[in-house]
C-alpha cells in the first residue's frame, strides 16, 4: 500500500478515563468542538495507557486517581480522514473531597448523572464506556 506524500501507518492513540464522584457523578469535561468529552489525552512514547490516563486526569482536572479496567477501543474520527485510537478505562479518585478543576485545556468542567450522559452531545464511544463503567462498578 503507497500512502500519500506526509501520510504515515501511526495512528494518534488518546487514553481516556471514566471517573465518577463519590455520589456516582461521571466527571466530564466540554471541548473546543463544544463537545463533551472524558478526561484524558495522547499517550507518550514511554508510558503505559494506565500511566497516561492517571497522570492526564491528574492535569486536567486536579484529580489522582487510580486506572482500573480496560473498558473499550475504539476509532473516532473528529474531523475527515483525522482518526485517533480511543483507549478508555474506568478510573478510581483517591480523594473525591477535593473538587475537580477546569484547566486551560478545556472550556467547561461537569459532573453528571447516568440519566444525563445520553442527552449530551458527545461521541457515542465515550456514552458507551459510561454506561460500561456505571454497570461494572
Amino acid at each position: 500500500m503507497t500512502l500519500p506524500a506526509g501520510r504515515s501507518h501511526a495512528w494518534a492513540v488518546s487514553v481516556k478515563g471514566v471517573v465518577f464522584d463519590a455520589v456516582g457523578r461521571v466527571l466530564l469535561l466540554r471541548n473546543e468542538r463544544q463537545e463533551w468529552e472524558l478526561p484524558g489525552g495522547r499517550l507518550e512514547f514511554a508510558e503505559t495507557p494506565e500511566q497516561c490516563v492517571v497522570r492526564e486526569i491528574a492535569e486536567e482536572t486536579g484529580w489522582k486517581a487510580e486506572a482500573g479496567p480496560l473498558l473499550d477501543v475504539w476509532v473516532y474520527e473528529p474531523i475527515p480522514r483525522a482518526r485517533v485510537l480511543i483507549v478508555t478505562y474506568g478510573c478510581h479518585v483517591v480523594d473525591t473531597d477535593t473538587p475537580p478543576r477546569l484547566s486551560h485545556e478545556h472550556k467547561e468542567i461537569a459532573l453528571f448523572g447516568s440519566d444525563q450522559v445520553t442527552g449530551l452531545k458527545m461521541p457515542d464511544g465515550y456514552k458507551q464506556s459510561v454506561r460500561a463503567w456505571y454497570e461494572r462498578r
